[in-house]
C-alpha cells in the first residue's frame, strides 16, 4: 500500500479508510528536560519546519513551570465545588469575561470578540470567547470536564445525640467519598448557605470555610482484634466524624448537643447546635437567618510539592479540579490580545480571539462522580443550550435548527477527565504499552466499549493539535479483565453528535482523599489545550 505524505503541510498522522499511519517526513520531539527514552504509549511528534498554504501560526509557548503554584492555591483554598466555581469566576472575570444569566435574554448582548460565562447553580461554569470574524454555524472547540470531587456531604439533618461523651455529625458519601482513605484525617466543613437579608428580606447566597481540622472519624485501633481489621466497615454507624466533646449527659439530663440551635420549625433547629454557630459566627449573620445549606467535608491538609526535587503534587481533590483549572486558564490564554499574565504564556506569536472564526468553550460540570444527571450535570442541556443561545444571539437572522446543527457537525470536543498514571508498585494491572507517566502530558484514553468517544480520527485530530503546540499525548486504555470508568464525553458527543476525544492529565491514588500528580502536570494541560483553540481552525481543515 502507498502512503501519501506530500500534503502542503505535513501530518504526523495520516488517514487511509479507518486506518491512522504515521507519516515519516516528521521528526521527533526531545524535551530536553525528559529522559531521552521514550517511555512506552508516546505518540507525539513534533512538525518539521515545512510550512505550506494552511500555515497560519508559529508555536506558542507556555510557561509550564508557571502553572504549579497557582494550581497548589487554587486547590487548597477552594476545598468545595462552590468555591472552585467562585474562584473560575472571578478569574474569569478578571480576564475580561462577562456574567451572562440564563435567565435574561443575550440579544443584543452576545457579541464577536467577546468573552462571556455562565453558572448553574454555583457549581457548574461554561465560559466561552467568540472570534472576531464568527459567523453563525461555525464550528467550536469545546472542552468538557467536571469540577466536582468525590466528597463526603452534611445531611439534611446533620444533628446527632451526644455518644460517650463525643458530639458527632451525620454525613453522607457522595460517589466513592467516606472510603478507608478518610480514616483520621484533619476534615475541614464549607460549602453554599442561603441567607434570609433582613434589609431586602430576599434570599441570598453565600460561602463558607471553616478550615481548619473541626471533624475527624477515629480508626479502632488494631488491640481490639477482629473489628479494627474489618474491610467492610459500616459507614452509616461506624464512620460518623466526632467534632466535639460534651460530657453534660452526666450533668444534667439536657446535654448541650442536643439543645435546639433555634425555633422549632427554622431550619437551625435541625442541626447540630455547635456547628450551625460557627457558620452564623463566620457569615456574620444571625441563626434564623440562616435558611438552608448545601455543605461537604472536606480534608484541610494543603496541596503541596513532594519528592526530592519536588516533582510531585500532593493533594487533595486533584479528580478533577486539576483538567477545569488547566481548561479555563487555556481558554484565559488563549483569548488574550496582549500577555498581561505573569505565568500565562511565553508567547512567539501567540493568537488571540482577533485571529478566530470560531467558538472557543470550556465546560466544567457538577455532579460527574454520581452519573451528571442533575440539572448542573453534563447530561443535562446546560452545554447545549449555551451553545444554542450563543448561536441565536450571533446570527444576523433568526436561529435555526440547521445552524446549531452545522454548528455541532463542525465542531470538537476534548472530554476532559483525569486518567491513570502507572503505578510501579501494581505494574501487572496495566495494560502495556498503555500506562501514562507524570509530568509527561495528556493521556488519550481509549475504551472498545463506548466508554470514551476516542477513535481513530479524534485521535489524529489531536495528534495533529499536539504537533503544533509542542506537547507529547500519551495514551491509555485498561485491561480486559479490569473495570473501566465513565466521563462526560459519550453523553455530550452523542447529544450534540459532536466529534470527541476523551483525554486528560494522569494522576496515582484516584478516588482516594488525596492523589498524585507531576508537579508540570497543570502546565502541561494548559500547554495542550491552548494549543487546541489556537490550532483548531487549521487542524479541522485538514480533516474537511
Amino acid at each position: 500500500m502507498t502512503i501519501n505524505t506530500s500534503n502542503d503541510y505535513p501530518s504526523s498522522i495520516d488517514t487511509i479508510g479507518a486506518l491512522t499511519v504515521r507519516n515519516p517526513n516528521f521528526r521527533e520531539c526531545i524535551d530536553p528536560k525528559l529522559p531521552s527514552r521514550r517511555p512506552p504509549g508516546f505518540i507525539s511528534e513534533l512538525p518539521s519546519p515545512k510550512r505550506g498554504k494552511h500555515y497560519k501560526k508559529t508555536l506558542s509557548r507556555v510557561n509550564v513551570e508557571s502553572y504549579t503554584t497557582p494550581f497548589l492555591n487554587f486547590i487548597t483554598e477552594n476545598p468545595t465545588v462552590f468555591h472552585a466555581v467562585e474562584a473560575l469566576s472571578k478569574r474569569l472575570q478578571s480576564h475580561g469575561f462577562t456574567k451572562l444569566s440564563a435567565r435574561d435574554s443575550w440579544s443584543g448582548k452576545v457579541k464577536k470578540s467577546g468573552k462571556y460565562f455562565v453558572e448553574r447553580n454555583g457549581s457548574s461554569i461554561i465560559a466561552f470567547a467568540v472570534g472576531k470574524d464568527y459567523k453563525a454555524g461555525n464550528g467550536a472547540a469545546v472542552i468538557a470536564g467536571h469540577v466536582d470531587a468525590i466528597t463526603t456531604k452534611v445531611k439534611p439533618i446533620s444533628t446527632k445525640p451526644t455518644t460517650a461523651g463525643y458530639v458527632q455529625l451525620g454525613i453522607a458519601p457522595y460517589a466513592g467519598g467516606l472510603n478507608k482513605t478518610w480514616w483520621d484525617r484533619d476534615l475541614g466543613i464549607g460549602g453554599k448557605v442561603l441567607v434570609k437579608n433582613q434589609s431586602t428580606r430576599k434570599i441570598e447566597t453565600r460561602l463558607v470555610k471553616l478550615d481548619w481540622p473541626i471533624a475527624r472519624i477515629p480508626t479502632l485501633a488494631p488491640h481490639f482484634g477482629a473489628p479494627a481489621y474489618d474491610p467492610n466497615p459500616n459507614p452509616e454507624t461506624q464512620m460518623v466524624p466526632i467534632i466535639g466533646l460534651d460530657y453534660s449527659d452526666q450533668e444534667s439530663s439536657t446535654p448541650k448537643s442536643s439543645l435546639i440551635g433555634g425555633p422549632a420549625g427554622v431550619f437551625a433547629s435541625t442541626q447540630s447546635p455547635r456547628l450551625i454557630s460557627a457558620i452564623a459566627k463566620q457569615l456574620n449573620v444571625e441563626l434564623h437567618q440562616i435558611v438552608n445549606w448545601e455543605l461537604e467535608v472536606f480534608d484541610t491538609q494543603p496541596a503541596q510539592l513532594g519528592g526530592l526535587d519536588k516533582e510531585f503534587i500532593f493533594a487533595p481533590r486533584i479528580d478533577d479540579k486539576l483538567c477545569s483549572y488547566a481548561a479555563i486558564e487555556a481558554l484565559i490564554a488563549s483569548t488574550e490580545t496582549n500577555e498581561t499574565s505573569p505565568y500565562e504564556t511565553d508567547s512567539l506569536d501567540s493568537p488571540s480571539s482577533d485571529d478566530d472564526s470560531i467558538l472557543k468553550i470550556v465546560g466544567c460540570f457538577d455532579d460527574e462522580e454520581i452519573g451528571s444527571l442533575l440539572r448542573q450535570g453534563a447530561r443535562s442541556n446546560f452545554l447545549p443550550d449555551i451553545i444554542e443561545r450563543a448561536v441565536a444571539a450571533l446570527s444576523d437572522g433568526p436561529s435555526s435548527p440547521d445552524l446549531i446543527s452545522q454548528t455541532y457537525a463542525n465542531g470538537f470536543m476534548i472530554s476532559a477527565d483525569v486518567s491513570h498514571a502507572v503505578n510501579p508498585n501494581y505494574l501487572n494491572v496495566y495494560l502495556e504499552n498503555h500506562s501514562p507517566r507524570l509530568n509527561v502530558g495528556i493521556a488519550v484514553q481509549a475504551d472498545p466499549n463506548g466508554h470514551t468517544t476516542t477513535n481513530s480520527v479524534s485521535t489524529a485530530f489531536l495528534q495533529r493539535v499536539a504537533d503544533k503546540c509542542d506537547s507529547r499525548l500519551q495514551v491509555f486504555q485498561i485491561r480486559n479483565d479490569s473495570r473501566s470508568g465513565g466521563t462526560v464525553g459519550p453523553m455530550l458527543s452523542s447529544a450534540m453528535g459532536m466529534r470527541a476525544i476523551d483525554a486528560g492529565l494522569p494522576r496515582l491514588s484516584m478516588h482516594s482523599i488525596r492523589a498524585t500528580c507531576g508537579n508540570l502536570d497543570p502546565g502541561l494541560g494548559v500547554k495542550l489545550f491552548k494549543g487546541f483553540f489556537d490550532h483548531f481552525e487549521e487542524v479541522d481543515a485538514e480533516f474537511r
